[in-house]
This record gives C-alpha cells, structure tokens and sequence, in this order.
C-alpha cells in the first residue's frame, strides 16, 4: 500500500505530464503540507506555478526556496540536479528586479554539482537582462554569483567589469577590470581587458592620472595586435572593435587615432566576413545584379539603431526621419533591441516610420531581415557604440551604406560615407577617413526643439546666492578632462561672484575629490564648487539649464546633445575648437546657430571667453538674444531644409551607385588603403616630443654649451617639435628665460626655420602622470638628458617605454 507522500507524488507526476498544471499544483500543496522540507517538491511548486498564472512575488517568499537550498547545501541534502537547473532557468526567464532573485540565485548556486551546467543557465539571461532590459546591476550580481561557480573564467571577467560600469558600480566596475587584466592570457583578451579598465577609470570621473598613465601600455598592446592581425572568432570580432574608443576622450590627434582605428576595423572586419562569408558574398553579388536594373523613383532606406527612444541619439534623429517626403523615400527603421517599457521618443519613432523592424542581439540575423527587404541606403546611427550594428555594417546587405550622428565614423570599408558640414571635420579630415566625407550644404544636424518641463533645482536648494554668476558643465565622467577642468576653474576663480556648478552621471565622491584637489592647485576656494543631482526625466533636466549663467563645453570631447540642449535654452557658451570630430561638434553648432561668441581656438582664448562671459552681463544677454532669434532664422533649427538636403545627398549617393563608374571605384579602394595606412614619413619627422631633464645647478657656460649641442642634434632634420623641461630646483621665469633665450638664439644663428613657434611645456615637479600625458600626444618621443639630473628607475624605464613605442 502506497504511503501519503508517494501518492501524493505519483498523482502530482501523472497531473504535470497530462499537463494539468492546476491539479499537479494542488496536490504538491497537499505533499508540502506533509513534507515542509523537501526542497525538491517546492522546485517543483515553483515550476508549476511558473507554468499557471506566473509566480509571484509572495509566492516565492512563501516557498522560501533560498534558505531551503542554504539549508540542504550545510547539511549535504540531496537536491534534484536537473530539477534544480530546469526551475532556474525558467525563473530566468521573467525574474523579479528584487534581491529574492540574487538570493535564489546564490542559494542554487551552493547546491549545483555542475559549474559549466549552472553558468550556462544564468550567464546568458545575465546579459540579456542587462543590455536588453537595462537591468545592469542584477546581471552584475548575477555574474558574480557565476563567478564563484567558475573563478578565472575570461568571459565573465569580460562582462563582469562592464556591468558594473553600466550599474554605475564604479569601484567594482575598476576592480573588475583589473582582474580580468590580470587573468587574460592572449593578445585579444589582453587589448579588451585594457580597454575596459580604462574604461573604468575614465568613467568615475575621478581616476584621470590613473587612466592617462595607462595609455602607453593600451597603445602598445594595439600596436601589437595589429601587427599580428589574425582572423577571429564571432566573439572576439566584435569584442576588438571598441578597443580604440576612448582615445579621443584623452586627446585630440585625429590622424593618429584613425589610422590606428582603421587598421584595428580591417582585422574585425575581415574577420566577420570570414565567419559569414556566405552571407556576405551573397549580398555583394546582389548588389551586382541590382545595379543591372532600373532604379525605382522612390528610394528604400534603411536607419539602423539601439537608441530609438529616450537616449541622445533618438532625440534627435527623429526631426530627420518626420520631415522625410514619403514620396522620395520609404522609410524602415531596425530597432535595435527596443525597449520594453512605455517610451514616448520610441513610440513617435512608430508612428512616423512605414516599416518598423524590431531585432535581437543577433547581427547576422538582423543583416538579413535588411537584405531581405531591398533597402537601398542603410543609415547606421551607431557607429562603434554598438558591435551588433558594427557587424551588420561589416556584411553590407544595401549596396549604400552611411553613417551618421551616433559617433564618429567607424571605419569600414562597407561603409560608402559619414555625413558631416563644414565645420566639424577640418580640411584635410579626408586623408585618414577610410568613408567619403560627405559634406551636408549647411549643417550635419538640425532638431526642431526639445520638450522642456518644469524645473526642480533652484539656486537656494545648492546655496547659491541670487547674485551670483553660475558657471555650469554637465557631461558623464568619460570627458572630464584634467586640463580642461583646469581652465573651468581658472575661468570661475577669475569672475568675483564666480560659482561651478559641476552636473554629471559619475561616482559622486571620485568626482569631488578631483575637483576639489584641481581647485586647490588653481588657488578656487572649494565652496565656490556645487555638485548637482541627476534631474527625473530629461525635460525636467533641460529647464534646470535655465540657472546656468554660462555653459562651459569639455575638451578634447564636446558635448554634442548636450550642447545643442545649452543652445535651445538660450546658454551662451564657451568651446575650444580641436581638431577631431568630438572636438569640433559644439563649434559647428553655435556657427550653425549664428553664435561666434565663445568659440575659443587656444586654452588661453578658451580662458578670455568664460571671464568676459563671466564678468559682462550685457555680454551675455547679447549672446541670449542672438540664440532667441536663432529659433527662426538659423540651419540648426530648420529640420526640414536639413530633410531636404540630405534626401538630396541619397539621390546623388543613388545616381553614383546606378552609374557603375569604375573609375571612381578606384577612387574609392585607394581612399582606403591611404586611410588605413600609417605614414610612409619615418614618424621621427613628423613629430617629436623632446624631454630636457635639467640639472640647474651646473654652472650657466657649461649649461649653455649643453644646449646648444642638444638644439643642434633636434633640428638636424625638419620636424615639429614639443618640449616638456622639469623646472624643479628654479623659478619658472628663470627656466623660461634661461631655456627660451638659448632656443630662439640658437634657432637665428643655424637660421632654422618653424612653422610655429615651439611648443614648451615646463613643469615642476616631474612626475610619471605629467610625462605620460605630454608623451603620448605626439607620435613620437625621445629622451634628452642634459646634466646629470636623474630620475627614479620606474620612471626611467617608463620614458623609455614610451620612446621605443
């Protein structure tokens, strides 16, 4: 005769295969009631009622399955291993954003027998919690717990450093990435890892030293991948393509970091052509043949992105794609994995788009679904921040493929051009742009205007007096540059009634010491800094603008969105125009807007702007009226010219496509090949950053005679030339007289010639940061030591580092 409990279980079995989950329910109710510990009757609770109406909440606080688990992992209860696995990843699937989930997790976690079994079931939903659902600090939690299952494992110490950064768990995010550093065994994990530690720091907003010190090391490693080239992995293609990423954050050399780019993007992209070369074959021949027919009066294009909704991006692509002619152009967008929750941007992209396609996370996939339907123009508004769409781009499914506004171009050779204006890439951008540059006739950009709501931040909620003139810089850690900061605080501690307010998605306390410790180098008393909070929504945010007196842009990466934010609240505001795209972006705006006031092309006319802004109200009031106006007269604010002139762009792009010049086909291979190149030039005469360790204490003669035997072995070939001389032991003046004097003088007398003046950077005291910073922004470097002046070994060691790279 059958006890209780095994009727019980077997009428439960009999109930679930006839799929009556209701009763099966029911009864593993009535076996709990017998059996209260048995954890492997609550999975299968927990299962059914997966299966019924959902699980909710109370539901799993009532099983209690955590401290069960807990419970049987002590005492070495046996616990069902494929029950356990099949309720987690079912759970997985629409787990609870609460801490039972970790909880769970962790509990399964001490009991499972298999690692690889228990990593394959949570690591997947992990990352698709976190990049699809924005969930980041429960897939980084999640990770963890894998990581304890299975320590070492480079793929989670690759995601695992990510997350964080996405949570906004900064010290873990940089701890992480250490770690991953540390366990990478080959090239390619190796350049990631380093990418993502120095992702980390850059992304507190407060570890600047710490990043510029890894520069070197980063560059290095990129310089040895690239000379390996090898063909790679799905995994590794895609994980290689931001590896150069944060470079222009750090500095504004444009040629050097594209070119190293370029060539990093031909082994990624030769590598996904490679894994789907059948895929991408297919496509070419289809364009082939395409080419052969009539074109249709009416272009398909494509706009492919993962920030079709309340992001920078989305908010201002949509003005472009409303003010489309329907009779010109059929419009698609691939929206990369949409959001889930209610978006306002997000739903106008649906009602303002004929064919909107919603793709996952598979590249090759979404590749297909644009191949499939005929799209002539494929419009990537990713660029880099993305690989998924980095490798659709790579597979060139529409024979016209674009990039613009998401970031900088990328690189691909599958990509025909970047849409740009006048201003924001300089002249000679061409030469190391793998994509034409197509000039647009006005601007690359133009909005309608942004929704702005009540605000919630006032002056005395921050203690800042009424009189005051409020100074304001709101960007994400990442372009917090250290110089640049500098110049913030010298323009704030030169206006009386001067006050900073700093604003910024970043580690709050990193970002205050590294004001803090910045404002006591420039003599600014700490109480004249105010730190703002995130504002709740974006238009709550946009007329807090309205306290800010003047906006202060980041160098060498400018506020893009932000900017044009700036503008349309009417903020008079102060740029240093460089030379890459993200150091030309808020010039091109103001031009754009009819604004010259505040476009700074040296730190010192950066300085002037903010202190004239600063201390001239009438100024101020002058530079607002002129954005007043702006509204309705200037290209910045016209979306529908700028509609007009880029669907006049896709007919041009279209009559070139259909034309089959093969000359210009040339044109276009050679482009390529001379952008991916590096200079033929030995680097040596392109640039040189010279270091003088000086010993002051040596007498002035015998000084003299030692630098006029250095400027002669310098200047015995033409280059540009920068200088960083250690000052320390002598008043600057002293240094400037004594090293300019003997460097002009020599200069007269050998009747060298320079196209500038030379670049001399003194500096008291010498230390690694300060070298590596200057070093690293010339293409090359050499070591020149006059004296005996010595430094330690490590620092040493560094320059020669440096030098040899």
């Amino acid at each position: 005769m059958l006890s209780s409990t095994c009727f019980l279980e077997q009428s439960a079995q009999s109930a679930l295969s006839s799929g009556d989950y209701s009763t099966a329910f029911a009864l593993r109710t009535e076996l709990r009631s017998l059996q209260p510990d048995s954890v492997n009757n609550l999975l299968h609770l927990m299962l059914l009622a997966m299966h019924g109406d959902g699980l909710s909440l109370e539901q799993m606080t009532d099983l209690d399955l955590s401290a069960r688990l807990e419970l049987a992992a002590r005492e070495g209860t046996d616990v069902d291993q494929e029950l356990l696995l099949q309720a987690l990843n079912k759970y997985l699937e629409e787990p609870f954003l609460a801490v039972e989930t970790v909880d769970f997790v962790s509990a399964c976690q001490e009991v499972v027998e298999d690692a690889e079994a228990f990593m394959a079931v949570v690591f997947p939903p992990a990352t698709r919690l976190g990049y699809g659902r924005g969930w980041y600090g429960l897939a980084a939690a999640l990770t963890e717990i894998c990581l304890v299952a299975n320590p070492g494992d480079i793929n989670l110490l690759m995601q695992l450093p990510l997350l964080c950064q996405k949570a906004n768990i900064f010290d873990r995010g940089v701890s992480a990435a250490c770690e991953c550093l540390e366990v990478a065994d080959n090239d390619i994990d190796r350049l990631n890892a380093s990418h993502i530690l120095l992702r980390g720091l850059l992304n507190t907003g407060g570890h600047w030293d710490e990043a510029v010190a890894m520069v070197p090391d980063h560059r290095s490693r990129i310089a040895t991948f690239v000379s390996a080239s090898p063909i790679l992995s799905q995994v590794d293609a895609r994980r290689l393509l931001p590896t150069a990423y944060l470079l222009p954050y750090m500095e504004d050399c444009p040629e050097q970091n594209h070119r190293v780019q370029n060539q990093l993007i031909a082994v990624s992209e030769r590598s996904i052509q490679t894994y789907a070369q059948e895929q991408y074959d297919r496509y070419q021949a289809s364009h082939k043949a395409k080419r052969l027919k009539p074109r249709s009066a009416k272009l398909k294009v494509g706009y492919i992105c993962h920030c079709f909704h309340s992001h920078s991006v989305g908010w201002l692509a949509r003005w472009l794609l409303q003010h489309h002619d329907v009779e010109q152009v059929e419009l698609y967008a691939y929206m990369i994995n949409p959001v889930k929750k209610a978006d306002y941007v997000q739903e106008q992209y649906r009602q303002i788009v004929s064919h909107v396609r919603e793709c996952g996370f598979d590249g090759l996939e979404t590749a297909e679904k644009i191949h499939q339907d005929g799209i002539d123009i494929l419009v990537d508004l990713d660029s880099l921040t993305l690989d998924l769409t980095c490798e659709v781009m790579a597979l060139k499914p529409a024979p016209i493929q674009v990039t613009w506004l998401g970031w900088d171009a990328s690189g691909f050779s599958t990509i025909d051009y970047y849409f740009a204006d006048r201003y924001v890439l300089p002249e000679n951008a061409q030469d190391y742009y793998v994509e034409e540059i197509w000039r647009l006739p006005t601007t690359y950009l133009a909005v309608d205007g942004f929704e702005v709501g009540e605000p919630d931040l006032t002056r005395s909620q921050l203690d800042i007096p009424e009189d005051a003139v409020v100074f304001y810089s709101g960007q994400r850690g990442y372009k917090r540059h250290r110089d640049t900061t500098i110049w913030q605080l010298q323009i704030v501690a030169q206006v009386p009634k001067g006050i900073f307010l700093v604003k910024g998605l970043a580690d709050e306390d990193a970002v205050k010491v590294f004001f803090y410790e910045l404002a006591d180098e420039v003599g600014l008393s700490r109480d004249r800094l105010r730190f703002a909070p995130q504002a709740d929504s974006e238009p709550i945010h946009r007329a807090n603008l309205a306290m800010a007196d003047v906006v202060l842009d980041t160098f060498p990466y400018n506020g893009a969105t932000t900017t044009m934010e700036a503008l349309w609240m009417e903020r008079p505001l102060v740029t240093l125009v460089g030379e890459q795209f993200a150091a030309r972006n808020s010039y091109g705006m103001l031009m754009n807007a009819g604004v010259e006031e505040g476009i700074a092309w040296s730190p010192e006319e950066y300085i002037e702007w903010g202190v004239r802004l600063g201390n001239d109200p009438d100024l101020r009031k002058t530079v607002m009226e002129k954005l007043r106006l702006s509204k309705t007269q200037a290209p910045l604010w016209n979306a529908k010219q700028f509609a007009q002139d880029v669907e006049a762009a896709y007919e041009q792009m279209a009559d070139r496509f259909w034309s089959d010049d093969q000359a210009a086909v040339q044109q276009r291979q050679d482009r390529i090949d001379r952008a991916r190149a590096m200079p033929e030039t030995p680097i040596a005469q392109i640039a040189q950053a010279v270091l003088v360790l000086v010993n002051w204490q040596v007498e002035e003669e015998i000084l003299e005679q030692q630098l006029y035997g250095l400027l002669d072995r310098i200047f015995s070939s033409p280059s540009e030339h920068r200088f960083l001389i250690d000052t320390t032991g002598v008043d600057e003046e002293t240094a400037d007289a004594v090293l300019g004097g003997a460097l002009m003088n020599f200069l007269m007398m050998q009747e060298v010639e320079l196209e500038d003046e030379p670049n001399m950077m003194l500096v008291s005291p010498l230390n690694e940061t300060r070298l590596t910073q200057f070093l690293t922004q010339n293409f090359h470097c050499a070591k020149l030591v006059l004296g005996d002046a010595c430094l330690d070994a490590n620092l040493i060691d560094r320059v020669n580092a440096i030098a040899n790279y």
